[in-house]
């Protein structure tokens, strides 16, 4: 993995953050020093609970079309549809059970968790759900959590059921255990004694991973080829939990040398924490900063392994997010911003968290008596950030953070083979369409402005990411396009009554762009 560096603010010139304010930002048309290491296919992707998982996909009989087309959207952007991790916390109570007549059968203790079952046994016709989506790779999660008999049984058996669903190039990678850094403090109940400690999961991990492959030699010899074995791992909750990444690594976790990727997990914040909000935690670039900026110190300090770091569950606010905040406009505000500075700080995927009835998830497979099926705001972010990256399979994309003076703006360079080809400009300020039930005030707008090499020509196209505002959890597009399920199974459909197709005049080898409060535009200047 290419070393991360530090911004180099000096590189830039001061912000515009209001109307006819100061001196256009310097944006240098080749790859700048600051800018990342290009970015690993299928960036934009998910993490989905895996006892949801056949919510989310169906199975042969019924497969769901609906969650295919918003895949098969963002893999028309960026060239490959999202690779898929099937795991969370369901994946360490995830029990075998061969005589079950469906794919999962759960118990909810409202004690431990209301939003997942505690208990979970999976059948046979679990591993169904991975043949409905054509052209996706995905991750299977084995349950480390459960180190009892039931649980070495459940990972012999499940292991040549999952391979034979994930043969013929269906593997992204295996998964042994769910933020194991959290065994020991659980608030849903430890699972290890207190005496966890690094050594002891290297140990656990390892046995696990050998009689992985030790199966797996025996169900699918040729899944057990260096090309296409390996794991994301270590998976942990964050860095600064019981367990230390970092140790594991020293403790020689890499031992078998089959890790393909350094998983960590992240959430901004928590639903339920003293002072969360839209302004204060989402639309805000240096809580977003804050937030990352434990997991770029420990993929510095593992970059001497050479392996690309990722984030192998992230979103916004942890314990499946808060209601009115993830599940609003502003979270696909927050989700295009994270994503970005995630890429330009040399982190090289996301996958996005998902389940049944989160309220941060980017859609909804399936009706509930909670949750009706249909294409959330945070699925927004998602397009608005694979549009940005454009097409990864066809060329290097690296993403280069433009610096603003302001914690309500962010900006970002996009650049094709070393070449500048899109700037992001997002506004963080919050605007409420609907404030209790009173007519809405004029929506504020910034200006910014961009100063260009020569031989961009005379004009750019812009590409919006807007909704009446902040709070809306409905009537979002992006240039023009709504994916919502009403309208066409999730599949783009050009609204008549949104501006699309606008571009803006180079004078001077600036290009000026005004972006309402609370919405983002992809300037494409290639």
């Amino acid at each position: 993995m290419r070393p991360l560096s530090f911004l180099n603010l000096a590189s830039y010139a001061a912000i515009v953050t209001a109307t006819g304010c100061s001196e256009p930002i310097s944006v240098s048309s080749s790859l700048p020093g600051n800018a990342s290491a290009p970015v690993l296919k299928a960036f934009v992707s998910f993490s989905i609970e895996l006892a949801f998982f056949p919510d989310f996909a169906g199975n042969l009989s019924v497969p769901n079309v609906f969650s295919d087309n918003l895949l098969n959207n963002l893999g028309n952007l960026t060239g490959t549809k999202p690779y898929i991790r099937v795991g969370g916390n369901t994946q360490d109570y995830a029990l075998y059970n061969a005589s079950l007549s469906v794919a999962t059968n759960g118990t909810y203790n409202l004690s431990r968790s209301a939003d997942y079952p505690t208990t979970l046994f999976i059948g046979p016709s679990f591993f169904e759900s991975y043949a409905t989506w054509p052209d996706t790779l995905f991750s299977h999660g084995f349950n480390l959590g459960n180190n009892q008999s039931i649980g070495r049984e459940t990972l012999l058996a499940t292991v040549p059921l999952a391979c034979k669903a994930l043969e013929n190039g269906k593997l992204y990678n295996w998964e042994l255990g769910n933020e194991p850094d959290l065994y020991s403090t659980s608030s849903q109940g430890p699972v290890r004694l207190p005496t966890w400690n690094e050594s002891l999961y290297v140990s656990e991990w390892l046995n696990g991973t050998r009689t992985i492959k030790s199966v797996l030699a025996e169900a699918c010899p040729n899944m057990t080829e260096p090309k296409i074995y390996g794991y994301l791992a270590p998976s942990f909750a964050g860095t600064n939990n019981h367990l230390n990444p970092v140790v594991t690594w020293h403790d020689d976790l890499d031992a078998d040398m089959d890790i393909r990727l350094i998983s960590s997990h992240n959430y901004i914040g928590g639903a339920t924490q003293p002072g969360v909000t839209l302004q204060g935690t989402l639309m805000n670039h240096s809580s977003t900063v804050a937030s990352i900026a434990p997991q770029l110190n420990e993929s510095r300090l593992l970059a001497n392994y050479s392996i690309p770091f990722i984030l192998g569950e992230t979103n916004s606010l942890y314990n499946e997010g808060a209601p009115g905040l993830s599940n609003a406009f502003g979270a696909a505000l927050w989700g295009m911003d994270f994503n970005l500075w995630c890429a330009s700080q040399g982190i090289r995927r996301t996958h996005m968290h998902m389940g049944t009835d989160y309220r941060y998830a980017s859609w909804q497979p399936i009706s509930t008596n909670k949750t009706t099926i249909g294409t959330k705001p945070p699925y927004y972010g998602n397009i608005a950030v694979a549009a940005m990256m454009g097409n990864i399979t066809a060329a290097n994309v690296s993403i280069s953070n433009i610096p603003q003076s302001s914690i309500y703006d962010a900006s970002y360079a996009a650049y094709i083979n070393d070449k500048l080809a899109r700037i992001a400009v997002i506004n963080m300020r919050e605007y409420n369409y609907s404030t209790n039930g009173s007519s809405p005030s004029p929506r504020p707008s910034s200006t910014y402005s961009f100063s260009l090499a020569a031989g961009y020509g005379t004009q750019v196209t812009v590409q919006r990411l807007i909704a009446n505002g902040s709070d809306a959890i409905a009537g979002i597009t992006f240039d023009g396009y709504s994916y919502d399920y009403e309208l066409n199974n999730g599949k783009p459909v050009l609204l008549k009554n949104v501006t699309r197709g606008e571009t803006l005049g180079i004078w001077g080898g600036v290009v000026t762009v005004d972006v309402p409060d609370s919405s983002a535009a992809i300037l494409k200047i290639e």
